[in-house]
């Protein structure tokens, strides 16, 4: 079972290889190759996304992720709260 600091860490490299596969295609548009892969990355990452925000809540606020009863943005910890690469 995987962690929330190790849920948050896929989010993270996922987040990072679609802006990466972004920056790719806003120079080889034409790459079907590379297009598959950022779609796919994009479909990883929004389940990556949805199962991290049904288990501990949402990680946008104002209209990007829904929220369960009692709102959820305002439970803790605050993202500059969380602990990340501790030894």
């Amino acid at each position: 079972m995987a962690t929330r600091a190790d849920m948050l860490t896929d989010i993270e490299e996922l987040c990072f290889a679609c802006l990466d596969m972004n920056l790719y295609l806003d120079n080889h548009n034409e790459d079907e190759r590379a297009l598959a892969t950022y779609n796919k990355l994009c479909s990883e990452l929004a389940k990556a996304r949805i199962n991290y925000e049904k288990k501990y809540g949402p990680l946008n606020n104002f209209g990007y992720s829904p929220s369960k009863s009692p709102f959820q943005w305002v439970e803790g910890p605050w993202p500059w709260e969380n602990k990340f690469y501790e030894m």
